[in-house]
C-alpha cells in the first residue's frame, strides 16, 4: 500500500496536465457478460461476446506488468468461467497485485467454493476479496436477482467460502440499492450481520450503466430514500470499534455514501474524477473503457496484439481524459469512486485525521 501512495503524486500530475504517462493502479476485467441471474438491476445477460481466452488475458496482463494493484474480476457471472483460477494466476504471475476482487452471485454453490480455494491457493501473496451479492431477504432476494431459490444457494455458497482456511481470503457481502430494496437496507444489513458476520459488508447504488443495459430502466432510488438507507449505514459503521486497516476502509467507505448523497442532490461530480488515468475497465471481448457506465471504447487489445500500453496511451484516450477532465460526465461508481477518493486530498486527509486521532470527522470537500 505504502508502493500506491507513493505514486499518488503522479496521477494527480498525469490527470492535471497528461504526464507522466502511467498505468492505471485500479483495473476491472469483465471475463464474461453471461450470467445465469436475471436481475432487475442488470441486463448484462442479453449481450454477447466472443471472451478472450486464457492466453489473450495473459499476453495482456504482461504488458500491464505490476501496474494494477487492484484487479476485480467482474462479469456477468465470474465463476461460470471454469477457467477463473487460470485468468487470476496469470494475473498474479505478472503483476502481484495486492487485491484480486470477485464479486459473485453465489448460484454455483458447489463449485465456487472449490475454485476459490484454487484461486487463494494459486495467487499466495494477494488479498482475495470474494463479494457475495444479497439484494433481499429469502423470497425478496430471489424476486430482484429473478431466480428462484437463489437466496438459499448464496447462503450455501457462504458458508462453503467460510469453511476454507485460505489465510489470504476476505468474504464480504455486498448490496446493490435500488428502487426495489432501497426500504429494506436496514433488515438486510440486520440479517448480514447477525446471521452472516462477514468481514465486510458493503453497498453500490443501482445506476443505469452502458454495460449493464440499463440505460432509461429507472432503478436508481430518489436522493432521500437513498440517504435515509445509507444514514442508517453510516450509523452502523460509527457505533462499531475498528482497528487497523479496517478503520482506514470504514472511513472511505462513509466517505462513499456522502459523495453519493451529494450527486443525486446536485448532480456532477462531486470530487475529481480519475477513471482513464488511476481506473479502467477490459470488456470480455477486449476493448478498453475508462469506465462501465459510458463504456466508451478508446480500442481494442486484439487489434494491438495485446498491448495495453498502446491503446493506454493512444491519440483516442487522450482526447477521452479531457472529456473526463473538463466534467463532461459525471457518476457515482462506487469502484472508480473509491480510487477518486484515494487521489483527493481533502478525502485522505479527513481519514487519516480520523483514523490518527479516533474522532469522527466529515465526508471531505
Amino acid at each position: 500500500m505504502v508502493e500506491i501512495l507513493a505514486k499518488i503524486p503522479l496521477y494527480k500530475m498525469a490527470h492535471a496536465t497528461g504526464w507522466p504517462r502511467i498505468l492505471p493502479l485500479n483495473l476491472t476485467v469483465s471475463v464474461t457478460y453471461r450470467c445465469n441471474s436475471r436481475c432487475l438491476t442488470c441486463n448484462v445477460y442479453t449481450k454477447d461476446a466472443k471472451e478472450f481466452t486464457v492466453d489473450e488475458f495473459d499476453r495482456t496482463f504482461r504488458s500491464l506488468g505490476r501496474a494494477p494493484y487492484w484487479y476485480t474480476m467482474s462479469g456477468g457471472e465470474p465463476f461460470l468461467r471454469s477457467d477463473l483460477p487460470d485468468i487470476c494466476e496469470s494475473a498474479y504471475r505478472h503483476g502481484k497485485p495486492g487485491i484480486i476482487n470477485i464479486p459473485t452471485n453465489g448460484l454455483l454453490s458447489s463449485r465456487i467454493p472449490l475454485m476459490v480455494d484454487e484461486i487463494a491457493e494459486r495467487c499466495p501473496k494477494t488479498q482475495v476479496i470474494i463479494n457475495l451479492s444479497l439484494d433481499g431477504i429469502g423470497d425478496e432476494h430471489d424476486r430482484i436477482r429473478g431466480v428462484d431459490g437463489s437466496f438459499e444457494k448464496a447462503v450455501e455458497t457462504y458458508r462453503g467460502l467460510r469453511n476454507l482456511n485460505a489465510p489470504n481470503l476476505t468474504v464480504g457481502v455486498h448490496t446493490v440499492i435500488s428502487i426495489h430494496n432501497v426500504e429494506q437496507i436496514p433488515a438486510i444489513y440486520e440479517y448480514v450481520a447477525r446471521e452472516l458476520a462477514p468481514d465486510s459488508f458493503i453497498t453500490e447504488i443501482a445506476e443505469e450503466r452502458v454495460e449493464l443495459e440499463t440505460l432509461g430502466a429507472s432503478i436508481t432510488p430518489s436522493a432521500d430514500a437513498y440517504a435515509g438507507a445509507v444514514d442508517f449505514l453510516i450509523a452502523r459503521i460509527r457505533e462499531q470499534t475498528y482497528s487497523g486497516i479496517s478503520r482506514v476502509t470504514q472511513s472511505f467507505r462513509v466517505r462513499y455514501y456522502e459523495l453519493v448523497k451529494r450527486f443525486l442532490t446536485a448532480g456532477g461530480q462531486p470530487i475529481p474524477c480519475y477513471a482513464g488515468v488511476a481506473s479502467a475497465q477490459i470488456a470480455p471481448d477486449g476493448h478498453v473503457w475508462f469506465c462501465c457506465v459510458k463504456a466508451e471504447s478508446i480500442g481494442n487489445l486484439r487489434d494491438v496484439d495485446y498491448d495495453f500500453r498502446r491503446i493506454w496511451y493512444g491519440e483516442k484516450a487522450d482526447e477521452e481524459r479531457k472529456r473526463v477532465r473538463a466534467g463532461e460526465c459525471a457518476c457515482p461508481l462506487a469502484n472508480a469512486g473509491y480510487t477518486n477518493m484515494l487521489m483527493h486530498v481533502p478525502t485522505v486527509a479527513g481519514v487519516a485525521f480520523e483514523v490518527a486521532t479516533g474522532r469522527r470527522g466529515g465526508a471531505g470537500h
